[in-house]
């Protein structure tokens, strides 16, 4: 299965972002309103400068307490976004999230992102799959 067959297969939202210079508190917020694990930093919501998740807000809520939540997102994201392609696989992509040990993943075509993937996504796409080819070799060997 590839990864714009894993977005097709999701509810149509578009992708959430917010600006850099977005609070913590409100980048928390709007992962609680949304029930989402990450926000894409983004100026223009098609180019991403980072990613901010809910474990990098926890973190920084442990090491420094509440102050941390004046912050700018700018400031606590991930920079180094590790990022797929609408035609990579999903082993490929759940290879590259555990080996990074995140969850969430921008999907890029070309220099614009179209779609945000997670683990989730992932791990739901590949037991839709397993569970197909179950069900045919069940109908193979008996005789359906």
């Amino acid at each position: 299965m590839q990864v714009h067959q894993i977005l097709r297969s999701k509810p149509k939202q578009s992708i959430i972002t917010v600006k850099p210079g977005t609070s913590i508190a409100d980048a928390a917020r709007l992962l609680a309103e949304r029930r989402i694990g990450a926000v894409v930093v983004s100026e223009d919501g098609k180019t991403p400068m980072g990613i901010l998740s809910e474990r990098d807000i926890v973190r920084d809520l442990g090491r420094r307490g509440s102050g941390c939540l004046t912050d700018t997102v700018e400031a606590l994201m991930t920079r180094n976004l590790i990022s797929c392609a609408p035609t990579d696989s999903a082993d490929s992509v759940l290879e590259k999230m555990t080996a990074g040990r995140f969850r969430h993943m921008p999907v890029m075509d070309g220099d614009e992102m179209v779609g945000i993937i997670s683990i989730g996504d992932v791990v739901a796409a590949r037991m839709s799959e397993l569970a197909m080819e179950k069900d045919a070799l069940e109908g193979m060997i008996m005789g359906n």
